[in-house]
């Protein structure tokens, strides 16, 4: 039973539309009309708005430290299931038919919440890639990457898991990914 409510409760806050809910209530725009039309940090920042774009962030970014810290230590064999399932709410959410955020934020809520270490890496590999390409999107994959890489390197457990999470942010990011090797992609601008 434990299984089951840490499945739907990891889910249901991983699935809340912090992008959609902040734009609409503060900006009274549909991030779905904006830009890529995700409903993630990284489109919100395009809406002009950084204060509404950076709370999108920070909530997306909590929404996954909330339930994986509760079960790191409550059920911790359930730690990798609770990850999952709120990362699935996010790019998944059954309130906008399946179609979510592309997960980042998420992940790095996920990442500092398993170990504090895996986010630096992340954060680290991130802000490099981003300070040479400004390409948030590559910075993203090659962050999502570095972990796998990381726990490559020093023998962790649970490299598989990071793989799989690897491969669901390339997923998420598969448009991305063909404007990045067509140079269409969209620099960000974070500050």
């Amino acid at each position: 039973m434990d299984y089951l409510i840490i499945v739907i409760i990891s889910y249901s806050l991983g699935s809340i539309p912090f992008g959609l809910i902040l734009t609409k209530l503060f900006l009274k725009k549909d991030i779905r009309d904006i830009g890529s039309g995700n409903i993630g940090a990284t489109n919100v920042l395009r809406s002009g708005n950084k204060i509404v774009g950076y709370s999108t962030l920070l909530l997306d970014i909590l929404k996954a430290i909330l339930p994986v810290i509760y079960v790191k230590f409550n059920y911790p064999d359930f730690i990798y299931i609770s990850s999952l399932c709120v990362f699935l709410g996010h790019v998944f959410p059954i309130w906008l038919r399946f179609n979510g955020g592309k997960g980042v934020a998420t992940y790095v809520g996920i990442l500092f919440s398993i170990n504090l270490i895996y986010g630096l890496v992340f954060g680290l590999t991130w802000i490099i890639i981003f300070l040479f390409s400004k390409y948030s999107s590559l910075s993203s994959l090659l962050g999502s990457l570095s972990i796998p890489v990381y726990l490559f390197i020093v023998k962790g457990d649970q490299i598989i898991f990071f793989i799989i999470m690897f491969v669901l942010i390339f997923y998420t990011h598969r448009e991305n990914i063909k404007r990045l090797k067509n140079k269409e992609e969209s620099k960000t601008k974070i500050y």
